[in-house]
């Protein structure tokens, strides 16, 4: 998961800074952004919304970080 840890760093957020913000313990992000756990569904939404890229981003499969535009 590369681009988890590539956008808290690009955002100059600490991993205890994201747990504050999303509610996803530090340690769970530590896993996910050293490839030791897949994250679930919701936590790549919290974080895709905490971000405000998409979830494409997160898992890697682009490098464009824009967010795709809401749903009408």
């Amino acid at each position: 998961m590369r681009n988890i840890k590539l956008i808290r760093v690009i955002n100059d957020y600490t991993q205890i800074k994201v747990q504050m913000k999303t509610g996803i313990s530090q340690s769970i992000l530590s896993k996910y952004e050293n490839g030791e756990i897949m994250p679930t569904t919701e936590n790549l939404i919290l974080l895709a919304k905490f971000y405000h890229t998409s979830l494409d981003f997160l898992m890697d499969l682009t490098d464009v970080k824009e967010p795709y535009p809401p749903k009408k």
